[in-house]
């Protein structure tokens, strides 16, 4: 009985020596989370009604891959309105910078030239032998003049005499005073010829030279530079409605913007999807991450950059690779979804541990444990 005695007793005092051991050791620094990914929410910045799906719940898709369609409605026919005024104003502003035509130059050259030449034959006045020929119609007019006045007197003498007809008398006066009214105008013509051009004539005709000389110089000049650059400021503004709706059209056609995996998606042929606003979700498994929260307690036993090993319930025997990416700053109750060895009314300190490698066979909400108490570095 008494060997019996020591054996309790030397077992006793072994147990109480384990439970003290045990409890000098430090708990291993094991905080647990979930597997989460980015979030990517797709949609149309132009909105519409749906016209072709192409993707499913659950699909992995490429970057650019075509995900949904919208019906154009009414964008074919805006983007030919644009295009067409481009192209008025282009035009328009390619007829400023080119300026006038060449035929147009030359008609106003022969204007402003036949304006130079009126002016200078009325600056010149009648010539020489305009007044000379002028002269010598005025002898003329005098000598039918002073014949018919013979042959009147002399017809004038026999009617008096009763010897010449009444019919004769009548005659010789019309073609008397025919004569002087030739000789009177052939006198005026010489005289006005002798004057030379009038003063309000020269005038008019300076005033048509300068004219037709301003009208050239403007034409040669060509158009102004501030008429050219509203044009090109016209011209760029319509290209850049043109580039406006063309990038809206675009719009049309929505696209996966990374790879990802379609995580939600309930779009029907005919649904209305509004502008700017979310259509379907993806996931982006190219980068995962543990999100989980470090006791107030343990922060001086971590670091950012800390590699340490992750290790989820689907795989027992594997363990993931992951760096320390991001520690909050603000402490926070500890949220009741996490699970962790130390007391849950402590505060704790959101983190983000990156996976290194598993983004092939780990999944979004999955539970993970990340070991701290194994950190390599």
């Amino acid at each position: 009985m008494r060997k019996v005695a020591i054996v309790f007793v030397l077992g006793g005092a072994g147990i109480i020596l384990w439970l003290y051991w045990r409890q000098a050791q430090a708990a291993p620094f094991v905080v647990s989370g979930f597997v989460e990914a980015d979030e990517v929410r797709v949609g149309s910045r132009v909105g519409g009604r749906v016209a072709e799906v192409l993707a499913a719940e659950g699909q992995r898709v490429t970057t650019g891959q075509r995900l949904f369609t919208l019906d154009p409605f009414d964008w074919q026919e805006r983007l030919a309105e644009a295009q067409a005024q481009l192209a008025a104003f282009q035009a328009e502003h390619d007829r400023l910078k080119t300026g006038y035509r060449v035929e147009e130059i030359a008609q106003a050259r022969a204007k402003r030239d036949r304006a130079a030449a009126v002016l200078a034959k009325l600056t010149a006045g009648p010539r020489a032998r305009e007044i000379e020929i002028a002269g010598e119609r005025l002898n003329m007019a005098k000598a039918n003049l002073d014949l018919a006045t013979s042959e009147y007197e002399r017809v004038k003498n026999l009617r008096a005499e009763e010897s010449a007809a009444k019919v004769e008398y009548d005659k010789a006066v019309r073609e008397f005073k025919h004569s002087q009214a030739e000789a009177a105008a052939a006198e005026q013509e010489l005289a006005l010829l002798e004057e030379g051009t009038r003063k309000e004539e020269l005038a008019e005709a300076q005033a048509a030279l300068n004219e037709a000389e301003a009208a050239l110089a403007l034409l040669e000049r060509g158009f102004r530079a501030e008429d050219i650059t509203e044009a090109a400021a016209h011209v760029d503004a319509a290209k850049a409605q043109v580039a406006a709706i063309e990038t809206q059209m675009r719009e049309l056609t929505v696209v996966s913007p990374y790879d990802c995996v379609v995580e939600a998606i309930s779009l029907r042929p005919g649904d209305l999807v509004a502008a700017n606003a979310p259509a379907l979700t993806e996931l982006d498994y190219s980068r995962l991450w543990v999100r989980t929260y470090v006791p107030e307690s343990r922060l001086g036993d971590v670091r950012l950059g800390q590699r340490v090993p992750v290790r989820v319930d689907s795989f027992p025997d594997r363990k993931f690779m992951g760096r320390l990416t991001f520690l909050a700053t603000e402490g926070e109750f500890t949220p009741r979804n996490i699970q962790t060895p130390e007391e849950r009314s402590k505060q704790v300190f959101r983190a983000k541990v990156t996976l290194e490698e598993g983004t092939d066979v780990l999944r979004v909400g999955m539970g993970a444990d990340v070991l701290f108490n194994e950190a390599v570095d």
